[in-house]
């Protein structure tokens, strides 16, 4: 770095920066950092830097910036943390009822159903509606298509021979009856037990949709055909459902033969055989 000579008025003062500067040399300073603020090209005679001119902002080098945010970190003891994400809210999981908040619900829905008369000519012909029976925390709920003579007389689901039927394929697959919900599509019965007609089971709709939702089943059997159409509102045959899973709300769905189609039809038991063995196997109870 080169120095200018004695100058008038400087007295010994550019001496005593050469020898300054001379002595880092020596020492193996070759460059020395811009003060904060300098301008550059401008220096006084005594060495030091003047300031930023009035008005004009401080220039920060990136070793001040540094420093200055160490401080900070010092000063605070501890680093800032950028702001946490605070997480979305999720949606509160809907509330199961309690046994007995079911079974008063399943009541009333019970005396509603008795008093229907939306399908005039079933109202009108019927001994008793036929509800449903079972416990209302059900893991497994068989849904047939509508009663029969026996039923309607009785006013319980599948108490005649198909249902005699039924009751061995529960116990084929290691449980009891009391241990399963069994219901119908149809809280009527059909003139001559002929098929629910589309409109009978838009009528009915809303109080299977809703017996199932108060029970909750992990599983349900669909019955036959009709049941199986009505559940999930498709248009296949049984055949083309059957060895399928399927899901209704939290349910999952298997379809078979009604034990009806069996009594007229002894070889299709192997099918339904097959059938709950998969049903059984989805359960963990496997036979």
């Amino acid at each position: 770095m080169h120095v200018a000579g004695h100058t008038r008025g400087g007295g010994d003062k550019p001496r005593t920066v050469r020898q300054r500067l001379e002595s880092l040399a020596a020492a193996g300073v070759t460059q020395l950092p811009r003060a904060a603020g300098a301008r550059e090209g401008v220096a006084r005679e005594d060495g030091s830097v003047p300031g930023p001119a009035a008005g004009e902002p401080a220039a920060r080098d990136g070793a001040t910036a540094a420093v200055e945010r160490a401080g900070d970190v010092a000063a605070s003891g501890r680093a800032r943390q950028p702001a946490k994400t605070r997480p979305a809210l999720q949606p509160a999981a809907t509330p199961v009822p309690a046994a007995d908040d079911r079974v008063g619900a399943l009541t009333v829905l019970a005396a509603e159903v008795a008093g229907c008369t939306r399908c005039p000519a079933l109202a009108r012909a019927r001994t008793h509606t036929v509800f449903g029976a079972g416990p209302p925390t059900a893991r497994l709920c068989f849904m047939g298509e509508a009663p029969g003579a026996d039923e309607d007389a009785s006013g319980q689901p599948f108490v005649g021979r198909a249902g005699q039927l039924l009751t061995k394929i529960i116990e084929a697959c290691t449980l009891a009856r009391d241990e399963v919900y069994i219901l119908n599509v149809l809280k009527c019965r059909p003139p001559d037990n002929r098929a629910p007609l589309p409109d009978e089971t838009a009528n009915c709709r809303g109080f299977f949709e809703r017996q199932l939702e108060l029970i909750r089943p992990e599983f349900i059997c669909c019955l036959g055909t009709t049941a199986a159409q009505a559940l999930l509102r498709t248009t296949e045959p049984i055949g083309r459902l059957r060895k399928k899973w399927f899901t209704h709300g939290p349910s999952q769905v298997i379809c078979t033969y009604h034990p009806s189609y069996l009594l007229r039809n002894p070889a299709a038991k192997r099918d339904v055989w097959d059938d709950m063995k998969l049903l059984m196997a989805r359960m963990g109870a496997e036979p």
